[in-house]
């Protein structure tokens, strides 16, 4: 629980620093530009490529709530694996979205699987 809470307040401000300026304050994205996170579908069918989609960014198409998106998304490739574990509990638990505690050791073994 207070686990939870750490991530989650620091997940914001992390948020707020690299996320906010395309995905919006609350997650709405901009237009067809970029894609909303407040598809609680999308984030947990997805939940075990958020920490990579986060590093290494995206190209290509997804569909998000019925809209199709290609902007390319730069990764972050500065953030460590705690820095991108706080991100998803913060985007996971808010806009719409209660999908829990996701940790740093989560983080890592995500991060693996797209190396």
């Amino acid at each position: 629980e207070l686990n939870y809470q750490r991530y989650y307040v620091n997940g914001k401000g992390l948020y707020e620093k690299n996320c906010q300026n395309c995905h919006g304050t609350n997650g709405e994205g901009l237009g067809k530009l970029y894609p909303p996170l407040t598809d609680t579908v999308f984030l947990s069918k997805n939940r075990s490529s958020l920490a990579c989609i986060i590093k290494n960014g995206l190209t290509g198409k997804i569909t998000v709530n019925n809209v199709s998106y290609e902007t390319e998304m730069t990764g972050n490739t500065n953030l460590a694996d705690i820095d991108i574990a706080q991100i998803i509990v913060y985007i996971t638990n808010s806009f719409g979205n209660r999908q829990g505690f996701y940790d740093q050791k989560q983080a890592r073994v995500d991060l693996k699987g797209c190396e």
